[in-house]
């Protein structure tokens, strides 16, 4: 009963703690453990920060290869970090959109993700099929296509 109060106390002074410990998880570096092959990720390649999608995981190295688009190469959790999820990466991965009433849906095949106002990917639902799920704080895009390929059994990749 105390441990509810408190939690409810502290909502008062941090309401926008969901945001704030979603956004500092997305700019914390990648632990290798939670990514796959096809993960899209964001590199630091000599100084250089590109897009990069990852070919392979090695957890003995704890390093992934990764393509940049220009050749594979290994990297260490330090030299990678997420990429958050917002409309410009969704539309990259081949999604459409419908806005209805202030609210945002996208829309892949029959895979569904709604934003309850528009640009705000801070609390997020998706569903497929009757697999239902809420986030409320900000994914990134190698958690949307672990989550995608979890729901569906199909990768999500760019168009």
């Amino acid at each position: 009963m105390e441990l509810v109060r408190e939690s409810a106390y502290l909502g008062l002074f941090f309401p926008f703690q969901n945001l704030i410990f979603g956004f500092l998880k997305t700019i914390v570096m990648l632990k290798i453990g939670n990514l796959k092959a096809g993960d899209i990720v964001l590199l630091n390649d000599e100084g250089i920060e590109r897009e990069g999608q990852v070919v392979e995981i090695s957890h003995e190295e704890n390093q992934a290869l990764v393509d940049n688009g220009i050749q594979e190469f290994w990297f260490s959790p330090e030299e990678m970090k997420a990429i958050p999820l917002d409309e410009d990466q969704l539309m990259k991965l081949g999604f459409t959109k419908e806005e209805e009433n202030g609210s945002v849906k996208y829309k892949k095949d029959s895979f569904r993700l709604v934003t309850p106002r528009k640009g705000d990917f801070s609390n997020v639902e998706m569903w497929w099929r009757e697999d239902r799920r809420h986030f409320s704080f900000p994914l990134s895009v190698h958690e949307l296509q672990n989550l995608f390929m979890d729901m569906t059994k199909v990768q999500l990749s760019r168009s």
